[in-house]
């Protein structure tokens, strides 16, 4: 909180001080999968430990939590990339704005080059290189 009571916000693009998508952690990445990862073979070894009774239980409540909290992660990464389509849109309007043309989204193709063999003419160069010929008047 600042001195006026008010949470500092964030500036536009920053997105309050998280990191960067290339720049994760190791203890990010360990807490996103890992954890999901150990309490999904945790609930497996229970199970492989007692089939009946606790070992039953003991794997749903496992298996359970590990797997929501992979998709809790994967169901926040997805929001997270539509935030990042919403400024890829925001700055093509921009552009929109300052140039009058909406940024290409894919470079044009280029069209085939070809090489011809050592002395072979085209047609263009025989019309360029033949003299002119003028048609009496």
């Amino acid at each position: 909180m600042t001195a006026g009571g008010a949470f500092p916000r964030a500036r536009p693009g920053n997105h309050g001080g998280m990191p960067g998508r290339h720049s994760q952690g190791v203890g990010l990445i360990i807490v996103r999968f890992g954890l999901g990862i150990v309490l999904v073979l945790a609930g497996v070894v229970m199970i492989a430990i007692n089939p009946s009774g606790l070992g039953v239980d003991g794997f749903a409540m496992a298996a359970g939590g590990g797997l929501s909290v992979l998709l809790i992660n994967f169901l926040y990464r997805l929001g997270v990339s539509g935030d990042l389509e919403r400024e890829r849109e925001e700055e093509a309007r921009c552009y929109l704005d300052e140039h009058g043309v909406w940024p290409e989204e894919a470079e044009p193709a280029t069209g085939r080059r070809w090489t011809l063999a050592p002395g072979v003419v085209t047609a263009e160069q025989e019309e360029r290189e033949r003299p002119q010929e003028q048609t009496p008047a």
